[in-house]
């Protein structure tokens, strides 16, 4: 589902927040006898990537800690990272206020309740395809594919698209 708005919405945006479960990784968490496993979707992360290359800021906020996701966010060249955070709005307003940019300017991808308080401030929120209806109803664009499995990359080739710069961040990427 996209909304009406959403290209106008798009327009505005300088800075992107991500969740990491249910949003990065379809959501499970694999323990093992000395660690937890995550599974990172290759076509994710070049989504991260293109944000960059369109000068579009990236951060995570996670309730969870964990080391797989600060591996991954170092490889993604993401330094603003909130993890174990219960409460996500206040990372995500430090952030916000750290980078100089207003909850209107900023886009939030999320998947379930802890992240309700963010996706119902920002200028665009963003869901998978499996977020519930109370979830779902909160945000102008609800990807298709699975979280973990491509949603981030199709959130943000509709993203790049709407603002004019898919082709040219394409270009940019080779």
């Amino acid at each position: 589902m996209i909304a009406a708005d959403f290209k106008e919405r798009a327009t505005r945006i300088r800075l992107v927040g991500f969740d990491v479960d249910g949003v990065l990784t379809d959501g499970r968490l694999i323990y093992g006898d000395q660690h937890e496993s995550k599974a990172f979707h290759a076509r994710d992360g070049m989504g991260l990537k293109m944000l960059q290359l369109a000068g579009i800021r990236c951060v995570v906020v996670s309730a969870r800690a964990g080391d797989a996701t600060v591996r991954r966010m170092r490889e993604l060249g993401i330094d603003d990272v909130a993890l174990g955070a219960h409460k996500k709005l206040p990372a995500f307003e430090a952030m916000l206020a750290n980078a100089g940019v207003a909850f209107d300017e900023a886009a939030f991808m999320g998947d379930d309740v802890p992240d309700l308080p963010i996706l119902r401030r920002v200028g665009l929120a963003v869901t998978v395809s499996e977020a519930s209806e109370a979830i779902a109803s909160s945000c102008q664009f609800v990807a298709t594919r699975p979280a973990g499995m491509g949603a981030v990359r199709e959130f943000v080739d509709a993203f790049l698209l709407a603002r004019g710069e898919l082709a040219a961040v394409i270009e940019r990427a080779l």
